[in-house]
């Protein structure tokens, strides 16, 4: 897996040439026992700062154009490309879509069918997109005529939240089948949410998933968050994410 983010460090030729790069990891850095010299620590640090910079210039870039851009991240196969293929049908909000997976283009491909600009990144072995990536890919997304930016994240449930990509705003994804007890095994992701969605809201009556337990589970984490249930199967949750995502965005004149 990812070499940078402390998931492996046995090529630091990569980690050193990639441009990957980490922001506010000092947490999973200490907590990792092949991590603990200064030489490393010293190296992985510089990298971490410079990812933050190329973040920063990101949003620089969005702000410019006046749009608003989303980090939608989670487990795999929680709904990401669904939702983004369905909710262009619920807002007159015009959005782009810049991909990460390892492999394959599949999830552009499917929004491109729908009329949605998408660029794919290929990550190869990296578990996470970085600034240096998304950055790679706004020169493949025409910003002009467009709103909202979403950066999908791969899916990932640990070190996507580690990484500032240049967006506003976090969004994740947790879905009825995954279980209620995920947001207490990965507070990391769901403290730095800023919009958690339960999707596949449709599948609650045959799953043992509480909507009273996320809330309160998350309500320790991250006391301003705010969760909605959606199901692509039921318009009127995707309109009140459309809703969320016009507050936020609001509209260019």
């Amino acid at each position: 897996m990812c070499q940078d983010c402390g998931c492996s460090i046995t090529r630091h030729d990569h980690l050193l040439s990639s441009g990957h790069s980490h922001s506010k990891t000092d947490d999973n850095i200490a907590s990792n026992p092949q991590l603990n010299d200064k030489k490393t620590l010293s190296i992985i640090h510089k990298i971490l700062d410079k990812n933050d910079i190329e973040a920063q210039h990101n949003r620089a870039h969005f702000d410019a154009k006046g749009i608003k851009a989303f980090n939608l991240m989670s487990s795999p196969g929680s709904g990401k490309t669904t939702l983004l293929e369905h909710l262009h049908q619920y807002t007159d909000l015009k959005y782009a879509v810049i991909e990460g997976d390892l492999e394959t283009s599949r999830d552009a491909d499917r929004l491109k069918a729908k009329g949605i600009d998408a660029y794919q990144i290929q990550t190869g072995a990296a578990c996470h997109l970085d600034a240096f990536m998304v950055h790679s890919a706004l020169h493949h997304i025409n910003l002009d005529p467009i709103d909202i930016c979403f950066v999908e994240n791969v899916g990932n449930l640990v070190c996507p939240a580690s990484y500032d990509v240049g967006t506003h705003k976090n969004i994740v994804l947790l879905s009825v089948p995954e279980g209620d007890d995920k947001i207490e095994k990965y507070p990391v992701m769901f403290r730095r949410a800023d919009l958690v969605l339960i999707t596949k809201s449709d599948l609650m009556p045959y799953f043992d998933f509480s909507m009273e337990e996320s809330r309160a589970q998350l309500k320790k984490l991250n006391p301003n968050v705010e969760l909605l249930e959606v199901s692509v199967k039921d318009p009127q949750s995707l309109i009140k994410v459309a809703d969320w995502l016009l507050q936020q965005a609001g509209v260019r004149a």
